[in-house]
C-alpha cells in the first residue's frame, strides 16, 4: 500500500482481506518519533476540526474540553497497546510442581477498537497453554490480552498477537486462544445487529489436534469447532 494512494485506491487494492497481509499491526517506521504530548497535542487539533466542520459548539461547557479528553484517550488508554515500551514483561517460573495438563484463563475482559470505523469490541479471551517446562503467572496472561487489545484491532490478528507473545514467552507451541466479542460496528451502525458476536480462535502445537482442542472449548463451555 502506498502512501499517496486514495482510501478509494486502497480499498481496491486490498479488496475483502479485512484481516491484513500480516500479523503485525500496520505501523509506520516513524511511528514512535513523536512523543506521547506532540501526539495529544496534534490529535487535539484534529478532533476539534472534526467537531467543527460536524457543526458543534465547542464554547459549550460540555464540549469545550472534549478534544483534549479524546486525544488523551487515544495515546494514554484505547491505543495505549501501540507502544513497545508498554509492553508487559512476563516473568515466567519452572514448572517445579510438574503439572502437565493444559492451563486455561478463561472469561479475560476484552476491549479493543476496531480499526476499520474506529468503534469498540467488547468481549472475552479464553487462553490455555501445555507447559514444557516453564509457567507463567495468571495475571500476565491478562495483561498480554489488553496490551494487544488496546490498538486499532482486527480480531482475527489479535488471537495471532496473544498466541505468539505467549508462545515466545513460554518457549511452547502448545498455545491457544479463543475471542467472543462484539463489534460496535455491527451493532451500532450498518446493519445494526445487536445480538450478534464475532467468536475467532488461533491453535498452535498440540491445540490442533481434535482431542486437545476439544478439551479446551469444553473447559470454556464453547462445543463448537473452529
Amino acid at each position: 500500500m502506498k502512501l499517496n494512494q486514495t482510501l478509494e485506491e486502497q480499498y481496491e487494492e486490498r479488496g475483502n482481506d479485512h484481516v491484513g497481509s500480516a500479523s503485525d499491526t500496520p505501523l509506520r517506521g516513524d511511528a514512535f518519533v513523536l512523543s506521547d504530548e506532540e501526539k495529544m497535542d496534534r490529535i487535539q487539533d484534529n478532533v476539534r476540526d472534526i467537531l467543527l466542520t460536524l457543526g458543534m459548539d465547542l464554547e459549550d461547557d460540555s464540549l469545550k474540553g472534549t478534544p483534549k479528553r479524546v486525544a488523551k484517550m487515544f495515546v494514554k488508554e484505547i491505543f495505549g497497546g501501540l507502544h513497545p515500551e508498554r509492553k508487559p514483561s512476563a516473568s515466567t517460573f519452572d514448572n517445579k510442581y510438574k503439572y502437565g495438563e493444559m492451563l486455561v484463563e478463561k472469561n479475560i475482559t476484552l476491549y479493543s477498537t476496531c480499526e476499520h470505523h474506529l468503534l469498540p469490541i467488547v468481549g472475552r479471551a479464553h487462553v490455555a497453554y501445555i507447559s514444557n517446562g516453564t509457567v507463567v503467572g495468571l495475571s500476565k496472561m491478562n495483561r498480554i490480552v489488553d496490551y494487544y487489545a488496546k490498538r486499532p484491532q482486527v480480531q482475527e490478528r489479535l488471537n495471532i498477537q496473544i498466541v505468539k507473545e505467549l508462545q515466545e514467552v513460554l518457549g511452547t507451541e502448545d498455545v491457544a486462544c479463543v475471542i467472543d466479542a462484539k463489534h460496535l460496528c455491527v451493532n451500532s451502525r450498518g446493519i445494526r445487529d445487536i445480538e450478534s458476536s464475532t467468536v475467532t480462535a488461533e491453535y498452535g502445537g498440540k491445540f490442533k489436534e481434535e482431542a486437545v482442542r476439544r478439551e479446551f472449548l469444553e473447559y470454556i463451555n464453547l462445543d463448537t469447532e473452529f
